[in-house]
């Protein structure tokens, strides 16, 4: 086989062709590898990059050279989507990522709803898009990934969380018309993604866990709200990578009703036994990202060799990377999975 771009090795990877090896990719949102020191080597930095759009676009072109990612991954926070809803953000320091300060509304029956193109008007999302522009225009054959915050991790973030996840099961019509509400949001996030150049969309919902929602809840809005997303970026001619949180015991058996093109999952997961389990899967993931933070590059090399002989798909961080992880031990992650 010829040697692939990485854009063409991811694509024909999320539609389950045969590749020349896994990709190895770190998809920005959640799973951000805007690290310190590609940050000082360069000049590009957070916090400013998430309100800039050329310096947000070079910051993830200077990660992804600096590191060895094959792909640009855009935004670098899960802050956006809610922000656009009305929540107040704190957008941290060039060491820590931004969070959600407050959420706008305390409880369900206090929402007030806006517009379904919201999001898509607000600055940060403009931000977004047109760094995505920019990144893609300037690498053709690196896949820019849009990442998004999945319905539920946005709807606890512009509802108060604790309140949120009680009305879940109390009010579960107005819980059903919200993250309705939240993913048509997310629709056209995504749209606007893919018509200025993302190839990939990234889908991170770190709520919607078999621990905090439980089987019978995961089953009702989690698989639900982000199949609904899924579908819509598909129509788009898009591929979606799905990433799931936390253990999966209680809800494995609906991993395979998600209609994502690949699954990602953290590093308590057994990729392997999920393949065995459901072969029909793309699978992502999973090096311990405690490993790339702290671990010797050895044990990292061995790390990565045991993903390529138990065949994930595509190999990435199991999860958000510490933007304090050291840039030599992400470079031994990405040299080690090209070196197949």
């Amino acid at each position: 086989m010829d040697v692939l771009s990485p854009k063409e090795r991811l694509l024909r990877s999320l539609k389950g062709e045969a590749v020349d090896r896994a990709p190895v990719i770190c998809p920005g949102g959640m799973m951000n590898s805007a690290i310190v020191d590609v940050m000082k080597n360069h000049g590009n930095v957070l916090p400013d990059g998430h309100r800039d759009s050329k310096m947000m676009a070079d910051l993830a072109l200077d990660v992804q050279a600096d590191t060895g990612f094959e792909n640009v991954g855009i935004p670098f926070c899960m802050t956006v989507e809610a922000e656009a809803l009305g929540s107040d953000i704190d957008f941290g320091t060039l060491k820590c990522e931004p969070k959600i300060a407050k959420e706008i509304f305390p409880s369900l029956k206090d929402v007030i709803y806006k517009a379904d193109d919201a999001l898509v008007k607000s600055p940060r999302a403009g931000t977004v898009f047109q760094a995505i522009y920019n990144a893609a225009g300037h690498s053709p054959d690196i896949p820019v990934i849009g990442s998004i915050t999945g319905p539920l991790s946005t709807a606890a973030s512009v509802v108060d969380p604790m309140n949120f996840l009680k009305e879940l099961r109390k009010v579960k019509d107005e819980s059903h018309r919200f993250v309705d509400y939240v993913t048509n949001q997310l629709i056209g996030y995504a749209r606007y993604m893919v018509d200025n150049g993302a190839s990939v969309i990234s889908i991170a919902d770190p709520t919607a866990t078999g621990e905090i929602l439980g089987p019978r809840m995961f089953g009702d809005y989690a698989v639900v709200y982000i199949n609904k997303l899924v579908d819509a970026i598909h129509e788009m001619g898009v591929p979606v990578i799905v990433h799931i949180c936390g253990r999966m015991q209680a809800v494995t058996h609906h991993i395979a009703n998600l209609h994502a093109d690949a699954i990602s999952v953290d590093a308590l997961v057994s990729l392997k036994k999920l393949k065995e389990a459901y072969p029909q899967l793309t699978t992502m993931g999973n090096l311990s990202t405690f490993l790339l933070e702290f671990g010797e590059e050895p044990n990292i090399q061995r790390g990565t060799e045991q993903l390529i002989q138990d065949e994930i798909n595509i190999l990435a961080p199991a999860c958000g990377l510490s933007t304090s992880t050291p840039l030599s031990n992400i470079q031994t992650f990405t040299g080690a999975a090209k070196a197949v």
